[in-house]
């Protein structure tokens, strides 16, 4: 099965090349890392380290991860992996997450933080109680059974292109996480390793950043909740032709 990685990065020039260099290489068939608007050496830094290097010039972590789905449509992988740009993730762990799908045990795999080592300091206290409120609201409206947001994931290519992810921001990973419970998706959780990210988070690491990715969060969860039962058929019919249509060509237009 083919893998391809896509990282989405704002600034993250310190980081990124140790990022891509602790990516095994027998599980990454391809790195493509999403410069997002940064004013550093982000994009000179991944190209060197080997990644193929993609601009998306409007700023939100949705909207980078969008621009490496549009990339991927032509690669056409088995399975993506999305992953943190700022040395927080452990990338070494990746088979943890791909592992369940190569198996056929998992469609889609979440690198659960709390259920893994995370170095002190690394899990601000406000991460940690956003993460509990949504994914408490999660099991309360859809019996999801989260226990972290984390950027850290695994997905089959085809399932994910019928989830039909739509947010630019904040929403992106719980957008994902509700969707894929929604359409029926094997879902699972693995722990994964986390430490103090290099550099200052844009999000948790300022008030401003956490009220914003907070509210969204939010807004999000409540969205979806009220329109749920009109999106799981269509949701569940997607993911459906997309492995009808496995060996006959295109899947989604």
């Amino acid at each position: 099965m083919t893998t391809l990685v896509i990282i989405p990065a704002f600034n993250e020039a310190r980081a990124i090349g140790q990022v891509i260099g602790d990516i095994p290489d027998d599980v990454a068939d391809e790195v493509v890392v999403v410069n997002n608007a940064s004013t550093d050496e982000t994009e000179d830094n991944a190209r060197a380290a080997g990644a193929t290097v993609l601009t998306e010039e409007r700023q939100g972590y949705g909207y980078a991860c969008l621009r490496g789905i549009e990339y991927a449509k032509a690669r056409q992988p088995d399975i993506v992996v999305f992953l943190d740009g700022d040395y927080s993730d452990h990338p070494e762990e990746m088979t943890r997450l791909v592992e369940p799908i190569v198996n056929d045990d998992a469609d889609f795999v979440v690198g659960s933080r709390i259920r893994g080592e995370t170095e002190p300091g690394a899990l601000l206290p406000q991460a940690q109680i956003g993460n509990r409120l949504a994914c408490t609201l999660m099991r309360w409206v859809w019996g999801a059974e989260y226990t972290d947001l984390g950027p850290f994931r695994a997905i089959r290519f085809r399932d994910l292109r019928a989830l039909d992810m739509q947010d630019k921001t904040f929403g992106w990973t719980i957008e994902m996480q509700i969707k894929a419970v929604e359409a029926g998706l094997r879902t699972e959780e693995v722990p994964v390793s986390y430490r103090r990210r290099v550099g200052v988070s844009k999000i948790t690491g300022t008030i401003q950043g956490t009220v914003k990715a907070s509210a969204k969060i939010l807004w999000t969860i409540g969205r979806m909740a009220f329109t749920r039962r009109r999106r799981i058929p269509t949701l569940r019919a997607r993911v459906e032709q997309g492995r009808n249509d496995l060996h006959t060509g295109p899947r989604f237009r």
